[in-house]
């Protein structure tokens, strides 16, 4: 049993190392990857834990039942949103809400008009944020701009462009069948289609460009 244990232990540690030399050069001083230790995590996110500090963390029981090709994408549609700079921070939105909201009542209690103004314009900008922060379609336009950097940085480290949206796609199959939450499944299979039209217009541009040559 110790042994087994030593033995996956190291498998892991074996695995986070590999998955940092995965890391972009410019990255690899600020950004760590590590095994996360919560209840129920997801497959993978990031996280920022310091100033100028990003930290990938993985869910490596699951991460285990991937194919090598499909966490190198994975892994690399994270690393595309920390380029992106899109990756979720630290929510201050409820709180300014909550004090803003606050504010305005007692304001408007004390009848003080610069501080009511004061304080429902705290009201506006996190109502704004929290808006922003929910959109689907922004929050859909960010994943999928992530998966096409993901694509290009999959070129970068020796792919090729049809075996990296091969790779990914593999992914996001593998990731729909595997994950009982309807809501989380559908953004899978919603990121698919939009990689398919990518891949397509991809096919059509290389096949465009060999006409061209010829």
């Amino acid at each position: 049993m110790t042994s087994y244990v030593t033995s996956s232990a190291r498998a892991e540690m074996s695995e986070l190392r590999r998955l940092k030399t995965l890391l972009p050069p410019e990255l690899q001083s600020w950004v760590s990857v590590e095994g996360t230790t919560e209840v129920n995590p997801p497959l993978v996110r990031c996280e920022e834990i310091g100033k100028d500090q990003v930290e990938i963390q993985i869910d490596l029981v699951k991460w285990d039942q991937l194919a090598l090709d499909q966490r190198n994408l994975l892994f690399w549609h994270e690393v595309a949103r920390i380029q992106n700079d899109t990756i979720p921070r630290e929510g201050w939105e409820m709180a300014a809400l909550a004090i803003g909201l606050g504010g305005a009542v007692g304001e408007l209690w004390v009848q003080d008009g610069l501080l009511l103004l004061l304080a429902l314009v705290l009201c506006g900008v996190s109502g704004y944020r929290l808006f922003q922060k929910n959109n689907g379609e922004r929050n859909f336009k960010e994943v999928a701009e992530a998966d096409e950097k993901a694509i290009a940085l999959a070129t970068r480290f020796g792919y090729t462009l049809p075996n990296a949206y091969k790779s990914l796609g593999s992914a996001l199959k593998t990731l729909i069948e595997i994950t009982p939450n309807k809501r989380q499944r559908s953004k899978y299979e919603t990121r698919l289609q939009a990689l398919r039209r990518s891949a397509s217009k991809a096919k059509s541009k290389v096949k465009g460009a060999r006409e061209g040559f010829e």
